[in-house]
């Protein structure tokens, strides 16, 4: 019996004894490929709102490259009264001008003809799409640059006179410069003051979302999707307050480490980031291009370059536009400059 069991133990041993193929053997590990997902994740696009409150003002073909805007000064009160039969003397118009010179912008991408016949993925969609997303950008950047070069600018509260004044991270909420609704209040009354005219009824605000997720927890703040009528919504609005629409947008304009951070026990360091929020009315701000010479897509296809692509190699996808941007009214937008209680928000 023992010898049998012997036995036994000696040919199980012979048959797990085999050489087994696994996938990290040398032989084979080029067998085991990455899985390739199909799916791409498309780039999540911010809200570009910078150019939808502005007037628009496209110029002609061959009408130049500079376009003017004029603007007539309030005439002043006429309170001395009338002398009977006696006609009084005259009033002059009295007007200014601003002028803008438009300027082309765009971008490209070249792809190989191999490229585009080998890859998995279809690289001139993925080239459009991108080119797209820069082209946004771009003409929306163009547009809140200028914006921010308004001199009506209110730091928070109007508790301190400079950007670098700003804080943020004290423990001490009080001691904080973020987007409050007496921010909000501050700015209206400003405009009001300046007999600022409304847009369909509100002023407006072009906000990041840091400062308004500091300002929504006010218990004033309308929820957009609250409203009783929702006709009409601007795009990326996200709720009103004080009579200020508000739209977000996380290209709205970030100065980094600008303003001073002070959390407890530490000294006061310059590297808290400070945010731009505009509330503005109508006529504020005009945008322009040449009629023709707007948001162009430019497809190239595999030897349309003539002799300077003799072999078909080489495509292109691109985009250009004619654009400029201009303040009109000076006080007819404050640019609200807070902190905020999050940091370190993407540079744009």
């Amino acid at each position: 019996m023992k010898t049998i069991i012997k036995k036994f133990k000696a040919m199980s041993l012979r048959l797990f004894d085999a050489k087994t193929n696994v996938t990290t053997d040398t032989g084979l590990s080029n067998e085991m490929k990455t899985f390739y997902s199909n799916y791409l994740i498309n780039l999540a696009e911010p809200e570009l709102v910078h150019d939808q409150f502005g007037q628009k003002h496209p110029i002609p073909k061959n009408g130049g490259k500079i376009i003017e805007f004029r603007k007539y000064s309030a005439l002043p009160k006429a309170l001395t009264a009338l002398t009977e039969g006696v006609t009084p003397a005259g009033q002059k118009l009295s007007m200014s001008v601003i002028t803008a010179t438009v300027a082309q912008y765009g971008g490209f991408i070249e792809l190989s003809d191999v490229l585009l016949l080998t890859a998995i993925d279809n690289n001139l969609m993925q080239a459009t799409t991108a080119l797209a997303s820069q082209a946004g950008r771009t003409l929306d950047t163009i547009t809140r640059e200028v914006l921010v070069g308004g001199t009506n600018v209110q730091y928070a509260e109007g508790q301190v006179s400079a950007r670098a004044n700003l804080v943020g991270g004290s423990a001490t909420d009080a001691d904080n410069h973020y987007m409050t609704v007496e921010a909000v209040r501050k700015a209206v009354r400003t405009l009001k003051v300046m007999n600022t005219p409304r847009i369909n009824g509100s002023f407006v605000g072009i906000i990041h979302p840091d400062c308004a997720h500091d300002l929504m927890s006010d218990p004033k703040w309308v929820n957009v999707k609250t409203y009783s009528d929702p006709s009409g919504i601007y795009e990326g609005e996200i709720g009103k307050i004080e009579g200020v629409r508000f739209v977000e947008t996380s290209e709205a304009k970030i100065w980094k480490k600008a303003g001073k951070n002070m959390a407890t026990g530490s000294a006061v360091a310059t590297d808290r980031d400070v945010y731009a929020t505009l509330i503005m009315g109508a006529n504020a701000y005009g945008v322009t291009e040449v009629t023709g010479g707007g948001l162009q897509h430019i497809v190239k296809q595999l030897g349309s370059a003539g002799t300077a692509d003799p072999l078909n190699q080489r495509a292109t996808a691109g985009w250009k536009a004619i654009k400029v941007a201009e303040r009109l009214v000076e006080e007819y937008m404050v640019r609200v400059e807070t902190t905020s209680s999050f940091n370190d928000a993407p540079a744009n």
